[in-house]
């Protein structure tokens, strides 16, 4: 089993900027990808950044692509959400996953753990 600890959320005002983390425990060798998401009450989870977890390959939706930056250090075993120019728009509780596969859904379904969430709030 992998467990996952997120830290780092807030609140910020529009144009403000925060740095989430996410420390993996456990049998951490068996993954392969680790990501990112996000979700709005009422709404689905949504992939907001992945990064491929030996290569460093990365993905960043278009809602955040130029804004975010997703980085690991294997050392570690922790991930990183840098986001900057946040706007009210990224309020979400955000959630960290981790996958036994290198596949390339981007589905929530397809990631095997996940942390238990921490909230940013953005305000105008």
């Amino acid at each position: 089993q992998v467990q996952l600890v997120e830290s780092g959320g807030g609140s910020v005002q529009a144009g403000g900027s925060l740095r989430l983390s996410c420390a993996a425990s456990g049998r951490t060798l068996i993954i392969l990808r680790m990501a990112w998401f996000r979700q709005e009450p009422g709404k689905e989870r949504e992939l907001v950044s992945r990064i491929l977890w030996n290569s460093g390959n990365t993905y960043y939706a278009d809602s955040v692509k130029g804004r975010f930056t997703i980085s690991r250090d294997r050392g570690q075993n922790t991930m990183y959400l840098e986001m900057n120019s946040l706007q009210p728009e990224d309020t979400a509780v955000y959630y960290c996953a981790a996958d036994r596969d290198s596949g390339d859904s981007r589905s929530s379904r397809s990631f095997d753990y996940w942390g238990q969430g921490t909230q940013v709030t953005v305000s105008s």
